[in-house]
């Protein structure tokens, strides 16, 4: 009777073993697998759009790259002449944890407005480039702004600002265009800032600061104005599930020192070879099986 019941548990054990073998195929399941987005020799995957110029023109060098930083600079303008840039990485994400390293640096072009002095940003979910008219200043896109410091008083970096769009705080629509961080600190010209977005499809978007989350909202929406925005392509109240990346152009040098993306949406059935246990969404057409 004894050896029976040891013989059933070893039955019951090494079916349960291989049960678990099968169930995970991908013995790195847990590795997570970040993109680097930006190379440190050059812009390649990425293209630019100046406002006034049609995609793909790199009005004046805004954006380059030396010394294997992606620099965001106006060393060749005269006059900033309203010439608002953005730079869009090629591929679409929906849910996803950016991170990166920025800082400010010099002083801001003749003609830069007065909120943009050492003003940029992330804007995420950003429209198709392809789909901005050619005088648009801004892509319709929820900002993660990056700023940095006056000479003196507070200007903490990691504000939300809302081209074209509106979100949700604590369960209420909010319509203004920016919304302060209220929590964070002001980091001063030339100081390296590591900053990190987590984007969950159109549910919810933290913005982090040195390891700290100063912002949080939720349900994007389609919604207010914005010059030259297609509203017939855009209409107000469509949830914004996904989007481009893009870098900003609004008047004062800005560096960055690497940019990665860690891709949240992916093959979740563990029988798969390309499974991930750090998926959030399912993309069952990505799987890849034996």
């Amino acid at each position: 009777m004894k050896t029976l019941t040891i013989s059933f548990c070893i039955i019951v054990c090494s079916f349960f073993l291989m049960l678990s073998c099968e169930s995970n195929k991908n013995p790195d399941a847990a590795k997570e697998e970040w993109i680097s987005l930006f190379n440190g020799k050059d812009l390649n995957g990425w293209t630019p759009k100046v406002r006034g110029f049609v995609l793909g023109e790199n009005y004046k060098n805004t954006f380059r790259v030396k010394d294997s930083i992606l620099k965001v600079t106006y060393q060749e303008y005269d006059s900033f002449d309203s010439k608002f840039a953005h730079l869009f990485y090629k591929k679409k994400f929906s849910y996803y944890k950016l991170k990166a390293k920025y800082r400010m640096v010099g002083e801001q072009v003749e003609g830069g407005p007065g909120w943009a002095f050492a003003n940029n940003g992330f804007m995420l979910h950003c429209q198709d480039p392809k789909t901005m008219t050619l005088d648009q200043s801004f892509p319709m896109s929820f900002e993660f702004q990056l700023l940095a410091g006056r000479d003196e008083g507070e200007r903490p970096t990691g504000n939300l600002c809302t081209p074209g769009c509106h979100v949700h705080m604590d369960g209420k629509l909010v319509e203004d265009h920016c919304i302060p961080d209220t929590k964070g600190a002001t980091y001063p010209r030339e100081k390296w800032v590591n900053i990190e977005a987590l984007v969950l499809g159109d549910s919810i978007v933290h913005h982090i600061i040195e390891g700290d989350t100063v912002i949080t909202y939720t349900k994007p929406v389609v919604g207010g104005h914005l010059d030259g925005l297609n509203k017939e392509l855009f209409k107000d109240g469509t949830p914004i599930t996904e989007g481009y990346i893009a870098i900003q152009g609004e008047s004062h040098d800005t560096e960055f020192k690497s940019i990665e993306v860690l891709d949240l949406c992916g093959c979740m059935d563990k029988k798969a070879k390309n499974y991930k246990s750090y998926y959030i969404k399912n993309d069952a057409k990505t799987c890849i099986y034996e």
